[in-house]
């Protein structure tokens, strides 16, 4: 860490010398930043969990529309 120099006012904040980025050192951030990370994926899983339900009662009801518009022909015959 030789080469990391401290941003000033900020106590966890450095700058690395060769590479010109800034480096967060809090373990406090990072932990939210994991966490807040891990939320937004189960997020995203959730919602893709939703459409996929969506999608699939979206296929039953046309199927049950296809079997009722048959039910009706078939009483209409009889």
């Amino acid at each position: 860490m030789k080469d990391l120099v401290p941003v000033e006012g900020e106590k966890y904040l450095f700058r690395d010398m060769n590479s010109n980025a800034i480096i967060n050192t809090s373990t406090k951030e990072y932990n939210n930043y994991t966490q807040l990370k891990q939320q937004k994926e189960k997020e995203l899983e959730r919602i893709s969990q939703l459409e996929n339900d969506f999608k699939q009662i979206k296929n039953d009801l046309d199927e049950i529309k296809l079997l009722l518009k048959g039910a009706l022909k078939w009483i209409q015959i009889k």
